[in-house]
């Protein structure tokens, strides 16, 4: 039986994941982390880096190692009424309620919304423009196969040159000097744990779980078929998407905050990436890079779609056809565009928070069942103990005044007693209270209950 992958095979899975992960709302994070990082920005990377690029590629590999055939299986070792919640609730996070409304409103920030100047027209705008989008993607979703073949064979390598240029550029000429620029907020004295969530954002861990069995599929179809060989093949072929991945945060993340020597923080991370394009390139650098991030954009919600509803028709097999998903997606999606790219990203933030330990658990549980025989008692208990406290992470970072209505004041009071809560991390001592109990019952009850 076939252990490893060739090296053309390892480069193959290594694009293929890449381009799954990577797409153009990926750009405005690791800029607008920059620009509110400042002179602490190198550490905010390395905590982005770990939820941004380590555990979407652990979440990949779990779904190898637990030999599931994609996270509806996955996430039912816990159980099929909480395996059908979760698996709706990341594909919707993943789909119309944030991230393909984040395509266009990302697209009209780093392409419109600089050029116009009055708030009024900014908005009507905003409505005419995300309309047309949405327009094209349910007509491409209706026939993906037009759009994803050409664009993506065309439009990522042109999108890859694009931002090369700007990234070299932006490193080889500097705005300003970054090291003197004075962190904002809670990148004075929490940059690592900020930058932690902050690759949240990216929804890479969720999507890794969503799409992995795409990689995985694409391991076993050259031939490898043991589960801790799939796993470890895409580990190494990982490495190399994961790495580009890595070398592209980075490098935005400089050039954020090096754009804030000598320009004042931008409302998001379009208008920085904007910015920064113009900076260099003057109009026609602009122009060019929101085509490109358009197009691009254009392309993920497209996919995105698609994937959800063929997604949401398997898991009600008697429920509406998949038009009629893709229909009612795209009118939802348009809908919560129009809000804009800050509102959708502080909307999105606290089911985030809810969502991210659940999926960063269930990865962790998924690498190491073999440990513990998978018992399905160790994968309740941790799942109800990280439920739980990621209440309290949620209701925490609620936008605007919400953190101050008296029900959910309370709700935090008693979060914050909770140990790492005060940096969004309140989830992790009773993920491991969760793991204790499960093994201690193992211990007790004797006989494994395979999840």
């Amino acid at each position: 039986m076939k252990k490893r992958l060739t090296l053309s095979e390892t480069l193959a899975v290594g694009s293929m994941l890449f381009g799954l992960f990577f797409g153009a709302g990926n750009l405005i994070f690791p800029v607008f982390m920059g620009q509110s990082a400042g002179s602490n920005v190198w550490i905010a990377i390395i905590g982005f880096l770990i939820t941004g690029v380590g555990i979407p590629l652990l979440g990949v590999a779990s779904l190898g190692m637990s030999r599931s055939e994609g996270l509806l299986e996955m996430s039912g070792k816990v159980g099929k009424k909480y395996a059908v919640f979760f698996t709706i609730a990341l594909y919707l996070t993943i789909g119309p309620f944030f991230a393909i409304p984040r395509c266009a409103s990302t697209s009209f920030s780093v392409g419109l919304r600089p050029m116009i100047n009055d708030p009024m027209t900014a908005n009507i705008a905003t409505w005419i423009f995300s309309f047309l989008f949405f327009a094209a993607v349910l007509w491409f979703s209706l026939r993906p196969g037009k759009i994803l073949t050409w664009v993506g064979r065309i439009l990522t390598p042109l999108f890859l040159i694009c931002l090369a240029i700007l990234i070299v550029t932006a490193l080889v000429r500097p705005a300003g000097d970054y090291t003197a620029v004075e962190p904002q907020a809670a990148y004075k004295s929490a940059s690592f744990f900020t930058g932690f969530i902050d690759g949240y954002n990216t929804m890479d861990a969720l999507a890794s779980l969503a799409f992995g069995i795409v990689i995985v599929n694409a391991i076993r179809g050259v031939g490898v078929k043991e589960p801790a060989a799939i796993a470890k093949n895409t580990v190494i072929s990982g490495i190399l998407g994961c790495a580009v991945m890595a070398l592209i945060y980075g490098a935005l993340a400089i050039a954020g905050a090096q754009s804030r020597a000598i320009y004042p923080l931008s409302a998001d991370g379009g208008e920085a990436l904007n910015l920064i394009a113009r900076h260099y390139f003057g109009d026609i650098g602009g122009i060019v890079l929101a085509v490109t991030v358009t197009l691009a954009c254009l392309k993920t919600a497209v996919g995105l779609i698609t994937s959800c509803g063929e997604t949401f028709c398997e898991i009600f097999p008697k429920g509406p056809k998949y038009h009629h998903f893709a229909i009612g997606f795209c009118i939802l999606s348009f809908l919560i565009s129009t809000i804009g790219l800050s509102a959708i990203v502080s909307w999105s933030l606290p089911v985030l928070m809810f969502l991210y330990p659940l999926a960063i658990t269930l990865i962790l549980l998924a690498l190491c069942g073999n440990l513990f025989g998978n018992d399905r008692r160790v994968y309740v208990s941790v799942t109800v103990f990280t439920f739980v406290a990621a209440i309290f992470d949620l209701t925490k970072s609620l936008p605007g005044k919400l953190p101050e209505a008296p029900v959910i004041k309370q709700i935090n009071d008693i979060g914050s007693l909770l140990p790492f809560s005060d940096i969004g991390l309140g989830w992790v001592c009773p993920a491991a209270v969760g793991l204790a109990v499960g093994l201690v019952l193992k211990l007790i009850f004797g006989k494994r209950k395979k999840a």
